[in-house]
């Protein structure tokens, strides 16, 4: 296959990968009190690794644009696709929360944390705007019901939505110590507000239509991130620790239920929406490191947690290696989304 039909199916889902390898950088950075300097040496290269996915995928993305205009309007127009094109300023906040991690509050951080925060709150009034358009293409003549629109819309409800509107949770983590925290502040308060009302979205599409397609599966982790990422804002914010636990208890429960698809995920092929697994695994890591004190259970079950989420994170770079070698990668999508309509 040529280069340039693979380069038109290099979705934005890409950027996934980057956020992976950022939340494990901090994650590591987080065991630091734990491993010493071994710890922070390991978390500046990956973070060094993670800036140069996000620079090589940017370049695509741009390549894309120019040679494959209208693969970009597709992904905008797709009701799962649209939501992952998040990641690419969730990306930005990440490495700019890297940054300031590993290098203190510089003018890259504040670059990067700007560029990511002001174009993922347009990302997010983007995608809350197609819920207005959903709601009223689900109608027919007279306001009566049109079945297949309203099929549509709940085709796009899927985990996959929490990326563009709780990666607003995101903004304290680097905000606050780049001098930003009202803004930080009131960012996060987006993602508070609309973490249930996705959840609850969730829920009622699974009940009503029955689960998204089985090759989104691994999106389920996504659940994860809001309640541990929420956590460690909220620390970053000042709030008391007792705050952080009560979303750590929440962030545990949601892996637990994430874990529950497991024996489902182990029969399918590798694709992308498998480095879904990656951020959240690696964000409830860095709160649990966060959390644990200089011994103890969760201070061992921190640990072990950091070189699980390491283990998973490079299978699934070595798993896309491979998937980019022999062609099963930036491919088109196999099957329409399947929705079952209750």
């Amino acid at each position: 296959m040529s280069a340039v039909p693979r380069l038109a199916h290099m979705v934005p889902g890409w950027y996934a990968s980057v956020m992976g390898l950022a939340g494990l950088a901090l994650a590591w950075q987080a065991a630091a009190g734990l491993l010493g300097p071994l710890a922070t040496t390991v978390a500046t290269v990956i973070a060094a690794l993670a800036a140069l996915v996000f620079a090589l995928l940017a370049v695509c993305t741009v390549l894309r644009g120019l040679r494959h205009p209208e693969a970009w309007r597709e992904d905008r127009r797709h009701p799962v696709r649209h939501a992952f094109v998040a990641t690419l300023p969730v990306s930005l906040l990440l490495l700019a929360t890297a940054a300031v991690a590993l290098r203190g509050p510089d003018v890259l951080a504040q670059a990067l944390w700007w560029a990511g925060s002001l174009s993922l709150i347009g990302v997010t009034v983007w995608v809350l705007a197609r819920w207005w358009q959903s709601t009223v293409s689900a109608t027919g003549p007279a306001g009566g019901p049109a079945a297949g629109p309203a099929v549509a819309s709940w085709a796009g409800v899927t985990p996959a939505l929490l990326i563009p509107v709780v990666g607003n949770v995101l903004a304290p983590l680097a905000g606050v110590p780049l001098g930003h925290a009202d803004w930080a502040a009131a960012q996060f308060g987006i993602g508070l507000v609309f973490w249930p009302v996705v959840m609850a979205l969730l829920l009622a599409r699974i009940v009503a239509h029955g689960m998204f397609a089985e090759r989104l599966l691994p999106t389920a982790f996504i659940v994860v991130a809001p309640p541990a990422v929420s956590a460690l804002a909220l620390l970053a914010l000042g709030a008391p620790p007792p705050v952080a636990w009560a979303l750590w208890g929440a962030a545990l429960l949601s892996l637990l239920w994430a874990l529950t698809t497991a024996p489902r995920l182990r029969v399918l092929p590798f694709a992308l929406p498998h480095w879904a697994l990656s951020f959240p695994l690696a964000v409830f890591t860095a709160l649990t490191l966060e959390l644990a004190g200089p011994a103890g259970l969760l201070a061992s079950a921190g640990i072990a947690l950091l070189a699980l989420t390491t283990l998973v994170i490079a299978a699934l770079a070595l798993a896309t290696l491979r998937g980019l070698r022999n062609g099963s990668l930036l491919v088109p999508e196999p099957v329409p989304l399947p929705v079952r309509v209750a």
